[in-house]
């Protein structure tokens, strides 16, 4: 996209000092009880923390940020048992957790599990793009280990579960966390037969669901609030309003901005699009936010998982999130240092 111009907007050291302000706090209050916890319904709530430390390390290079990631997917990984100990209905010997959620009580369940580990695979891609830690035995050896787990006991376990009812899923926002897992694998995998299956995963929920006649792209239309903008539903094949509600939007968008940067798919005009949604629709003026898509609703203004990153490409969105006052937490900050990280990196070429 067009670089933009930076200037007067908090700087990355900024954004890490009010990340800093929360940090430890939250990593013990939180997150690191999360981790180690056999309940599978604590990752979905984990993943935001190996979120915002991945984003605080790729904005500022500090490996006490990445290292604190790898700290909560080990733990997680030392947690994983064979599914035939669980007593869950599967009972086949993939390595996973159950939940004691009470509508899913001693169930393993994909969405938990997909929700966090789309962070786990992009934390090991900075790890396997960044040749200072790839080359370095200490990250080298907690990747192998962990990008090893994850191709057998996530994707592969629910792939030959049953990919329709696990991968292609119901719902967008839930198809895009196969498709961020599945791309984060196709651009790792050291296997052909994995990185084509990878690979195809992620073009068919792009292009062409095979249990459906629709797909991410297909869903996107010009937005009846503003025709600069994008308006999607949730639900395969519809057009109805009003649409995909603003919080699961998050993780469309989560996927859909690093398949962006990854030259997969998703275009600069289509960031100017979904930057329009965020900005114009969701967002008409300071504290008003929309519900839905289509601009209808009350809606609670988070844009943490998904849509805020979006300011990595739009320095009026970034200049917006400064004075947001909803969901002030890690992620929100380690987003907003990425963002003015990535904002100055276009500005400067």
């Amino acid at each position: 996209m067009t670089a933009q111009a930076v200037t007067g907007l908090r700087s990355v050291a900024e954004w890490e000092k009010l990340f800093l302000g929360t940090w430890e706090s939250s990593h013990t209050s939180d997150f690191l009880p999360r981790s180690k916890s056999l309940d599978s319904w604590e990752f979905y709530n984990l993943g935001y923390g190996i979120d915002a430390n991945t984003a605080m390390y790729r904005a500022t290079g500090k490996t006490q940020y990445l290292d604190r990631a790898l700290l909560y997917v080990n733990n997680m990984v030392a947690n994983a048992r064979p599914s035939s100990t669980l007593g869950s209905n599967f009972k086949d010997s993939y390595l996973g957790w159950k939940s004691a959620r009470p509508e899913v009580v001693n169930q393993e369940v994909p969405l938990y599990e997909s929700y966090c580990w789309r962070y786990v695979t992009q934390l090991l891609r900075v790890i396997r793009e960044t040749p200072e830690l790839y080359s370095n035995s200490t990250y080298r050896t907690q990747y192998d280990r962990l990008l090893a787990f994850t191709e057998k006991n996530i994707f592969e376990k629910w792939y030959q579960r049953g990919a329709n009812a696990f991968v292609y899923r119901a719902r967008t926002h839930m198809a895009a966390h196969w498709a961020y897992i599945a791309m984060n694998l196709s651009l790792m995998t050291t296997d052909p037969a994995r990185k084509a299956t990878y690979t195809a995963v992620v073009n068919n929920i792009n292009r062409d669901l095979p249990n459906s006649t629709s797909s991410l792209r297909q869903q996107m239309k010009p937005n009846p609030a503003n025709s600069a903008a994008y308006f999607w539903s949730d639900v395969w094949g519809s057009t109805a309003l009003p649409g995909q509600d603003s919080s699961h939007g998050n993780g469309v968008l989560a996927y859909i901005v690093e398949a962006h940067d990854a030259g997969i798919e998703w275009t600069d005009d289509d960031m100017r699009k979904f930057s329009a949604t965020l900005n114009n629709v969701l967002w008409p003026a300071a504290g008003k936010y929309a519900a839905y898509v289509d601009g209808s609703g009350a809606g609670g203004g988070w844009w943490n998982d998904g849509l805020m990153k979006l300011g990595r490409y739009d320095a009026n969105i970034q200049r917006r999130l400064e004075t947001h006052t909803v969901g002030r937490n890690v992620q929100f900050y380690g987003n907003g240092a990425l963002n003015m990280k990535l904002l100055s990196s276009a500005a400067a070429q």
